[in-house]
């Protein structure tokens, strides 16, 4: 077996996301893969769904019920057990992909070498296979031979792991999987991968198309989902312990902690949830101090925050009262400043 492409599945039958998603699989160009949907516990017919296709494609798509909901991780998990194929690939169920995305990404990796290879997105708010907003996922510097250098910049900036492919080794070669009842299942692992690439290969192509909805990770902030990304956070510093890279690679795993556990969750916290608890703010800066205490005087951090938040950072780190309470005023400030221009 090629391929195996795992989707993990969560209540995303409503408007047509799955059957987009799953068609484009279907459709794909190449012929020796297998489809592996793993139905997290959907509470709608989403499974239904699944096993339609199943029983159309029964040489190609293999579905998995998990007893349990498990988030995102735990199903991968579940996809990862049962794979066959040389080539791992995974795809979020409310997204879909070009007819030539596997083709394209498997023919670079047989003309390179490659043993991981990714191309570039687009942000969609439709379903069509028009382009959208074309996000770069990688760099052509990044690509190649992977040197201490290149591993750097892709530690900083990894790219999406579901448009990328990875070579069986790569995951199957050692004992650690998704973590699982987390979102941000992929910034906790996503290190551990490409450092045991040897050669990446990027397409310069966007072949996978990001949906965009009210309902997406991303566009979902709640306590639990910044509680989510900080303990995903906490993984890849453990990984980086475990698989013995965090001295070599120090300040850039300093500096994806400081962004994920941090940056990226203080501010998204503070600006979109409702009720804002005094606690969990102090208790954050005060676990990113314990863990990095010069994270502040990372270069990284100087070169890719941005100044107005590095400001706001200093107040917090002094005193989490008096960083709230000006971040309140001067959320109020501009608010009705929109006010008075709208």
């Amino acid at each position: 077996m090629k391929l195996s492409v795992i989707v993990p599945v969560y209540n995303m039958a409503a408007g047509d996301k799955l059957t987009w998603c799953l068609d484009s699989l279907i459709n794909q160009t190449i012929s020796d893969y297998e489809i592996i949907a793993v139905d997290d516990c959907s509470t709608d017919n989403s499974l239904e769904i699944l096993r339609d296709y199943e029983k159309q494609y029964p040489d190609k798509f293999k579905v998995i019920a998990s007893l349990v909901n498990q988030k995102q991780g735990g199903a991968k998990n579940l996809g990862l057990e049962q794979a066959k194929g040389e080539w791992i690939g995974f795809i979020d169920s409310d997204d879909w992909i070009t007819p030539d995305f596997y083709e394209k990404l498997l023919t670079r990796a047989e003309e390179t070498g490659a043993d991981m290879v990714g191309c570039d997105y687009h942000l969609t708010h439709e379903h069509s296979m028009e382009i959208g907003q074309i996000v770069h996922n990688n760099r052509p510097s990044q690509a190649g031979v992977l040197t201490k250098e290149k591993y750097r910049s892709l530690i900083l900036d990894s790219g999406s792991l579901v448009v990328k492919i990875y070579k069986r080794h790569i995951i199957y070669d050692f004992p650690n999987r998704f973590p699982e009842h987390i979102f941000y299942e992929d910034n906790a692992i996503s290190n551990s991968w490409m450092l045991r690439a040897k050669h990446f290969e990027y397409l310069e192509e966007p072949l996978y198309y990001y949906y965009q909805h009210d309902t997406s990770t991303v566009h979902t902030i709640t306590q639990k989902r910044c509680e989510d990304r900080m303990e995903a956070a906490r993984v890849m510093v453990r990984e980086a312990r475990e698989f013995g890279y965090l001295e070599e690679y120090y300040p850039e795993i300093e500096s994806s902690f400081t962004t994920l556990f941090y940056v990226n969750t203080l501010f998204s916290y503070m600006a979109g949830v409702k009720k804002k608890k005094y606690a969990f703010v102090r208790a954050m800066g005060r676990e990113m101090r314990e863990t990095f205490p010069g994270f502040m005087d990372n270069p990284y951090y100087q070169e890719r925050v941005h100044a107005e938040e590095r400001k706001l950072i200093g107040m917090h780190m002094k005193s989490t009262l008096y960083f709230m309470l000006y971040y309140k005023l001067l959320w109020g400030y501009r608010n009705f400043r929109k006010k008075l221009k709208g």
